[in-house]
């Protein structure tokens, strides 16, 4: 698919939304379905999808393993209105998918959340709690032996499943939206990235090339955004890595994996893998690595120690598939917040610049929230969207750097070596254990 031609010379727009993965497309897809008449302008530094939304290990998951964290910040209805929300959010993009023929790979195998050592056991159980506060039992027990089954690997002892989760393959879902958002009129301009943004009114918008005046304006930059100073504390741009192996569907059928489930193990760094449609294992690792300052470089692109940590926890898991060679490998940035949900707000001083930011490595089926949220916002409706409770909350924030880089790296040592005695049964050192506390939330709470 061409990219769309850069933005240039002198243009104008009622809604500018900054950045082209999900958060963008989606939130440029919600605002012309509620204002068809407003002309919307997304900018996207490179192309759509070029980020995570891109990249991603293709998990599309609820909030429901978030249940307690939701919970910490809104009351019981809210934290059920969003739950239920991001659960039918799978179903929504489904639909979306077979309404526009975007053949997104999706399969609905469901998610098996699993212990793979003694540490991990139990888990889930505070989670399960917390739903069954709210009246909710989206989780179902596995028996050990069923687990391994259907994993096609002992190392997972036990585990519960969530039925209504789905994989995707990401890049043909973004690259799906984008072409249902030219179709809808939407104006979308790649390889522009953003060089200076005003917070006057109008936003005045400079790129290279060119300038953009907007009425309104929606930061949908995730890890970028921690560039903005404003935003900086409430994230940190984490790497996540991903290795994928060579087809292998006969083997698949022998080892027992053959119901499409996506899965997760325990770990803070955790591991999560799925099949794809041609039989491959995509096998990611939230490794945690930082750059200094915030700053998306290399180390969110291809980062080889990253890549190797992905690639020993594969090979740990499924040991039998010693000889399958991985074919491909990358990484990418998560813009993780404390508690692991998004936070949605506007920039102090304006009543025009909005953001939503700290998708945490769960965006794929909430960012179509996000999406919607973040068009009341650009919209000024006053609905259910823009009362939720993740609009203008006030989460832990992060220290400020170089406090954030070094304190975050001794964090992610102590988290990995923990967790690498952990997965060999022994007991983490004190201090390890100690200063893993200090870690942010991971995938489940």
């Amino acid at each position: 698919m061409q990219a769309s031609a850069p933005m240039t010379g002198s243009q104008a727009a009622d809604i500018v939304i900054i950045g082209g993965g999900y958060v963008g497309l989606w939130t440029a897809l919600s605002i012309k379905e509620l204002s068809p008449w407003s002309k919307v302008v997304v900018l996207e530094r490179d192309v759509c999808g070029g980020g995570a939304s891109g990249r991603n290990g293709g998990m599309a998951m609820s909030w429901w393993p978030k249940i307690a964290s939701l919970l910490a910040f809104a009351d019981a209805d809210e934290a059920l209105f969003l739950a239920q929300a991001s659960e039918r959010a799978i179903d929504e993009i489904e639909q979306f998918c077979g309404r526009h023929r975007i053949d997104a790979h999706i399969r609905r195998g469901g998610w098996l959340w699993t212990a793979t050592s003694e540490a991990q056991q139990e888990s889930w159980d505070g989670t399960l709690q917390a739903c069954a506060r709210v009246g909710a039992r989206p989780f179902e027990y596995v028996l050990p032996e069923d687990v391994a089954r259907r994993t096609g690997s002992r190392m997972h002892r036990a585990g519960v499943f969530e039925r209504g989760n789905a994989t995707v393959q990401p890049a043909r879902l973004v690259r799906g939206m984008r072409r249902v958002a030219l179709e809808r009129g939407i104006v979308i301009h790649e390889n522009t990235p953003v060089l200076e943004l005003s917070d006057g009114y109008p936003a005045v918008i400079r790129s290279a090339l060119g300038t953009m005046l907007a009425k309104s304006v929606v930061l949908a930059t995730n890890a970028w955004a921690a560039a903005i100073p404003e935003i900086s504390r409430l994230i940190v741009p984490v790497n996540s890595s991903i290795v994928v192996t060579q087809a292998i569907p006969e083997r698949l059928a022998s080892l027992g994996w053959t119901g499409g489930e996506a899965i997760t193990d325990s770990q803070l760094m955790v591991g999560y893998y799925r099949t794809t449609r041609d039989g491959r294992i995509a096998y990611g690792k939230g490794t945690g690595a930082l750059s200094r300052g915030g700053v998306i470089d290399a180390t969110f692109s291809r980062h080889e120690e990253s890549c190797r940590m992905a690639e020993q926890d594969f090979r740990r898991a499924y040991p039998m598939l010693a000889d399958v060679r991985v074919s491909h490998a990358w990484s990418g940035p998560i813009d993780r917040t404390y508690d692991s949900l998004p936070v949605f707000g506007t920039l102090s001083g304006t009543g025009h610049i909005h953001y939503g930011v700290g998708w945490s490595g769960n965006g794929v089926a909430p960012s179509l929230l996000g999406g919607r949220i973040l068009a009341s916002l650009a919209l000024d409706r006053n609905d259910s969207w823009r009362r939720c409770a993740l609009v203008g909350r006030k989460p832990k924030r992060f220290p400020p750097e170089p406090i954030k880089y070094f304190g975050g790296s001794l964090v992610r040592n102590a988290v990995r070596r923990k967790e690498a005695r952990e997965a060999r049964d022994l007991a983490p050192r004190w201090l390890d254990a100690l200063l893993a506390g200090f870690a942010p939330a991971g995938l489940e709470d």
